[in-house]
This record gives C-alpha cells, structure tokens and sequence, in this order.
C-alpha cells in the first residue's frame, strides 16, 4: 500500500495562509505599531500582576535582537533556551527569531545526559539559561558558547551590549526572515530511544497557531464582556505551550505567566482566566482540589451532581432545575476557584477520562478535546463550541488534511507539517505524516483515537516517555530479568520488574533469605530499588519511574507475554497484571 492508498480523509480549508515574507516576531512588531497599549502580557510582581502592553514587549524584543546581532549571532545559528516558562524566556524567544536564528528549547528538568546530547547535536552559538549553574553546564558541553550565554533574570546587560545597534539594522534582519526560513527545532524521542530534533519553519508554527485562533474565536475573541485571558503554565519548551505563546500573541489574548503547572491554582482566582490551555492531568489535579474546597462530607454529593449536569450538557440536554439546591451554593465556590470567568479548557496531550469532562461542564466549563504532535507543530484536530463530539477529539484544524490509512494509521498534511528532523530534514513526509497513532473519522469528519502503533507513553500530564532506555538501564541490574513501564494516560511512569532465577537464588543464599515471595525482603526491594534510581539519572523527574513492583515470576512466550523473538507484548502484560497495575496508583 502507498500513503495514497486511504480509506478515508477530509480536509478543513485554511482561515489563514501565512505570506512568504512573514516570520514570527513580525506579529509583535504590527501589534505595537496597530495597539500599542493593548496589554500582551501579565507577570506576578512584588505578590501583584503587572501588565505588559504590545509596545513594551515589542521594545524590550528589539532591545535583546540588538544584543543577539552585536554578539555576532546570524541567520540559521542555533541559540538554547533553558528555563521555565517566564516573561524573559518569551523575550529571548521573539529575540532569536526576530534575527533569524533558530530557537532549540530545553526543558528545565532535563537531566545532565540529556542537555550533553541536545548540545552535542544542535551544536548551538549561544545560549539563554535561568540559572548559573545550568549556564555552566551547558559552556562544560560546548565550551565556545560560553561567552555567549545570557542569564534570563539579566537581559538588560545583553540590550547594553547592543546599544551600538541601530534600529534600523534590527529592523533589516527582521525583515530578511522567511516563512520557510527554520525557526526552531524542538527535541522529541525517537522510536529509538534518543531525543531527535523536530525541525519547525515560521510557516508551520504561524499556519498551526493563527488557524486555531480563527477556529475558536469566540475563545481567543469574544465579542461580549471582558476581553480573553489565560494563564499560561505549559513548558515553553514543549511544542504545546510555544504554540499556544503564539496563538495567545497573534489573537491578542491577555496571557499571564506562570513559571511551573504547580503555581497555577494560586494564580487563577487573581488573574481570573476565560479560557486555559492544558493536558488531562491539569483537569484531574483542580477535581481532587475540589474536595477541599467543597469539603469531604459533601465533596461526594457534589461531584456526582456535576457530573450528572455535565453529561447531561454534553450529550445535548441538561438544566440547572435538574440539580439539587445545595448544589448551586457549592458550584459558586468551585467556579471562585477557577477564577470566576473560565468558560473552556482546550485539553490535549492524552485522553480524558469521560466524567472529567462531565465534571467541568456541569460547573459551566466546556472542554474542547485535541490532538497533535510535535511534528505538525502540535496541532491537527481540534473541538469548537459548536462543534465539540464527546469521545472525539474534534476535526482537523483548518488547513489541514486528516486520512485514515487501510491499516488505521492517523495521516496528516497542511502547512504546519515539518519538513524533517535535523540536520538533515530526514523523516520528511511525502506526501503524509505518519503519526504513529490509530484512529477513525466518522461521517461528519471527527476524529477519534484508538491506540498508539509506536511504543510511546504519553502521560496524562502530557509527557512523552520512550520506555526501551529506561527499562535497558534496570535490565542491567544482575538481579533483573525484565521490566516494562506503564504510564499511557495516567499521572506518572511505573514499572513491572521480573527477577532472574539464578541470580535470585544466589542472591537468597548469600543473603540468608528464605523462599517466598519476592516482595516479602525489604533488602530485595532496595536492592532492585537502586536499579530503578539508576535508570531515572538518564530522564528529568517527570519521565522518571516513581513506583515499581516486582512479580513472583518471569514473563515467558508460553504466557504470551512475550513474542517468539522475545520481545514484550505490552498489552498482554498489563492485561494480565492489571490488579498490580491499580495497586501502584492507588496509594
């Protein structure tokens, strides 16, 4: 079969076509000129919320370009980003692009391994860091970046050196920017286990970001009451969060920053967002907060009639003369939580569990589910008011093509599609992006997702985890046999450990330890316990195993827990253990 050869596809005309000399930072630059008071941005400050008008952030932009260009950065040199999401990693961001160098995020969590291995690769020019310490081991990598590694806390020392830069010269590097030109390049595992550099141009980021703004403009514009907010939490290292930064700037959406998810229920109820844009795992957290809130003795009453409201809404009926009284009392305090305007959560990056999104839309809160990867600039279908299918996770967004291969593959084309991963635009599709998911569109073009074909875990957090490096590193252990991690769509990785024979019954004999069950010797369990440690020092805490269990016995074909080249046969395993699974994620 040819990816030609589909059994069904439909494709959403573009609202928007980015033009051939359009890059990213020029948006900033003709909102300043158009709205210059409009506010862009809002940061915590002294316990209070400043805002950040169009004109300032343009200002303070320029300010950091002039700096980029007096230290020799140019066209196509790559610069790192490390840090949390903050108001100087989005200046530093619209810096780079706005020169023509290309962006390379790095999550802040990432373990030493992985921050050698992205600079080894990108081979970058220069670098942002949040700390000293991060600046010092990104110069022990690469050594000749070291002179030029800016402090996000300290900008203003790299304006100073650029203040021999005219605004001119500022002006004619931005305006050389293409929409084809790179603009970043994002790291995602590979089926292989090491991360690869996902290239994305201005167009792709630019047709992913300014579509999804005109398909949900009553979100990013309402045309009543206050005008639109968000808090802002996602890593700007992540695809998800960046486009979501650009979407927010483009539509002229007031976005306040928050450095870590952690920080974002105490800031909802000051900033008082109408909209947020998370994963499942930010829906689940504020549902169990709600407990508190509601309080135990009358959390349960409260939840089951939310949920009941909510299904009830979402299935196309539902009324607030449905619900008992009490209920409204308590709904006011959950909506005060949320900040008192939230009318949408836009919720990608893994599944949700249905009564989840019952919950939130008895409160009064529309859930609109997603899809996307890093490869097409984290955006391929999306839900709307209006159009928003309980089980789907909406159409393609406009400008994009979704087919459904005869084997059930997801395919993707339009323009924020990559063109490849670095260096040398491997991997490009021709004509289709292979997503590595499996799904199925209905009649009235929805999309709806079934499984996964590549070995990727997905937290319900939203974070990717290849499982072969981490379950190599606990193999190695002598008394390992085998190990598989789980963690599709819940809260964090587990894993289940099987033991070698041999090795345990050397193990017992020198360590005295009767026969049994192996979890019955706490010596046993640390000893493995140093495994699983081992393992974590190759990922950031959240790709990190946080629990495991060892089983009574080793996986084996005649189970069918094993194929005959002895490969794992994950659904089986967790299938077969899936008591065990439950136990790891109740405490």
């Amino acid at each position: 079969m040819t990816r030609e050869e589909t059994v069904r596809e439909y494709t959403v005309p573009p609202l928007v076509k980015p033009a051939d000399d359009e890059g990213l930072a020029d948006v900033v630059f003709e909102k300043a000129a158009r709205v210059p008071d409009d506010v862009v941005f809002g940061r915590q400050f002294a316990g209070a919320w400043q805002d950040i008008t169009y004109a300032e952030f343009a200002a303070a932009v320029r300010a950091a370009a002039k700096g980029l260009l007096a230290a020799g950065i140019r066209p196509g040199d790559r610069v790192l980003v490390l840090g949390r999401t903050s108001y100087e990693w989005s200046v530093a961001d619209f810096a780079v692009l706005s020169v023509g160098a290309v962006t390379v995020p790095v999550y802040p969590t990432s373990s030493a391994e992985q921050i050698r291995h992205l600079v080894a690769d990108s081979r970058p020019s220069a670098c942002f860091a949040e700390t000293a310490e991060q600046a010092a081991l990104i110069a022990e990598v690469a050594g000749d970046v070291h002179a030029r590694c800016w402090l996000l806390g300290s900008l203003e020392e790299l304006a100073r050196s650029g203040l021999a830069i005219t605004d001119e010269d500022a002006e004619a590097r931005r305006a050389a920017v293409r929409a084809d030109d790179l603009a970043t390049i994002v790291y995602t595992s590979g089926t292989t286990g090491l991360p690869k550099g996902c290239l994305l141009t201005h167009r792709n980021v630019l047709a992913a970001a300014a579509n999804v703004v005109e398909l949900l403009h009553e979100v990013f514009r309402p045309t009543t009451g206050e005008p639109a907010s968000t808090v802002l939490f996602l890593p700007l290292a992540h695809v998800y969060g960046r486009v979501t930064q650009f979407g927010c700037v483009w539509g002229g959406v007031r976005t306040g920053l928050v450095a870590t998810p952690a920080e974002l229920l105490g800031a909802l109820p000051s900033f008082r967002p109408s909209f947020l844009v998370g994963v499942p795992y930010l829906l689940e957290k504020i549902r169990k907060v709600a407990r508190t809130v509601v309080g135990e003795d009358g959390f349960a009453a409260v939840d089951a009639a939310a949920v009941a409201l909510g299904h009830a809404r979402r299935h196309g009926g539902g009324s607030d003369h449905d619900t008992p009284p009490e209920f409204a009392a308590a709904r006011e305090k959950l909506r005060g939580l949320l900040g008192g305007r939230l009318e949408y959560v836009i919720a990608g990056g893994a599944s949700l569990e249905p009564s989840t999104a019952d919950f939130f839309a008895g409160l009064g809160v529309e859930v609109l589910g997603a899809y996307g990867l890093t490869e097409a600039s984290s955006t391929v279908s999306m839900s709307a008011p209006g159009a928003n299918r309980p089980h789907a996770v909406g159409r393609p967004v406009p400008g994009t093509t979704v087919a459904i291969s005869d084997d059930g593959e997801i395919l993707v084309r339009g323009d924020q599609v990559f063109p490849g991963y670095w260096p040398d635009r491997a991997g490009a599709p021709a004509p289709w992006l292979a997503s590595g998911d499996v799904g199925l569109l209905d009649d009235d073009g929805y999309l709806h997702l079934t499984g996964r074909r590549k070995e990727l875990i997905v937290t319900s957090g939203g974070k990717n985890v290849v499982p072969a490096p981490l379950e190599g590193r606990v193999r190695l252990h002598p008394l390992v046999s085998n190990c598989l991690l789980v963690g599709e769509a819940r809260p964090f990785v587990t894993a289940l450990i099987t033991l070698d024979p041999p090795a345990l019954a050397g193990w017992r004999e020198t360590h005295d330890s009767s026969e049994g069950e192996p979890t019955a010797d706490p010596r046993l369990l640390r000893e493995i316990a140093t495994a699983v440690d081992s393992a974590n020092e190759l990922v950031s805490r959240a790709e990190s195993i946080r629990r495991f269990t060892v089983l009574p016995e080793d996986f084996s074909v005649a189970k069918g827990q094993l194929t005959a080249s002895l490969r794992l046969r994950r659904h089986v395993i967790e299938e077969q253990f899936q008591d065990e699974i439950s136990l790891m994620y109740s405490g």
